[in-house]
C-alpha cells in the first residue's frame, strides 16, 4: 500500500521511529540495521515500507533500503516467521553476511538471531536459498547496509567448501569469509584456498 514514507524523523527508540510526512507523525518498526542507518533527529529519511495487516492489529514495518525490504518479504515467506521474528534476523547481522548465510546454509550464523533457533535456522536456509543470487549478495553490499567495506564473495563450490572447513574448525563465519576473501583470487582449489587463510589469519 505504501511504497516509501519520506520525512523528518522525529523519534527514535528501540525498535521503531517516528517519521513525520505531510502532518501526519508515522510510527514505523524497524531493525536495528535500519535505525542504525537512520539520521539525526530533525533531518530527513525515505523509509520503505510494508504495512502488515492482521485481524486485531495493522502496523507498519519500514526499512533503510528496498534490498532490507525484500529479505523481509523472504523471510516472512518462510513457515513459522512472523514480522517481528523477521526484524530479529535482519539486525542480527549485516544484509550482506546475512544473504550470504542463507545462500551457503551457514545454520550455525542463521541461529545467531534472537528467536532463531537450528530448526528455525534450518529451514530458512532450506526455503530461501534458492531465492537468494549472488547478484542479491552484490547488491546487499552497494546499497550500503552490509556494514563495511568487506570484500564480496564469489560463490563457487570452492569458495563455500572453504568457508565451510573454516568454520567447521571453530572460526565464526564472519572470520572465515574474511579470511577467504583475502586468497580466493590465489587459487581455486578449496584446500589451497583453506591453507592460505589459515596463514593469512595466523599473521604468515
Amino acid at each position: 500500500m505504501y511504497a516509501f514514507i519520506e520525512g523528518e524523523v522525529c523519534e527514535k527508540t528501540n525498535g521503531s521511529l517516528v517519521l513525520l510526512a505531510v502532518g501526519v507523525g508515522w510510527q514505523i518498526s524497524c531493525s536495528m540495521t535500519t535505525l542504525q542507518a537512520a539520521p539525526a533527529l530533525g533531518q530527513t529519511m525515505r523509509c520503505y515500507t510494508f504495512l502488515s495487516v492482521r485481524e486485531d492489529a495493522m502496523e507498519l514495518f519500514g526499512f533503510a533500503t528496498k534490498e532490507e525490504k525484500e529479505m523481509f518479504l523472504q523471510l516472512t515467506s518462510v513457515s513459522g516467521i512472523g514480522p517481528k521474528t523477521a526484524l530479529g534476523v535482519l539486525g542480527s547481522m549485516p544484509l550482506r553476511d546475512l544473504s550470504l548465510a542463507i545462500l551457503m546454509g551457514d545454520v550455525n550464523a542463521l541461529s545467531r538471531a534472537p528467536g532463531i533457533g537450528k530448526k528455525t535456522a534450518q529451514r530458512i536456509a532450506l526455503e530461501l536459498k534458492d531465492k537468494i543470487t549472488q547478484a542479491d549478495v552484490s547488491a546487499a553490499a552497494d546499497s550500503g547496509s552490509a556494514g563495511g567495506t568487506a570484500a564480496v564473495l564469489p560463490v563457487t563450490d570452492s569458495v563455500m567448501e572453504a568457508v565451510e572447513a573454516l568454520t567447521a574448525l571453530g572460526y565464526s563465519s564472519s572470520e572465515a569469509r574474511g579470511a577467504i576473501a583475502k586468497v580466493k583470487d590465489q587459487s581455486d582449489r578449496p584446500e589451497e584456498l583453506i591453507r592460505l587463510a589459515l596463514r593469512s589469519m595466523a599473521g604468515m
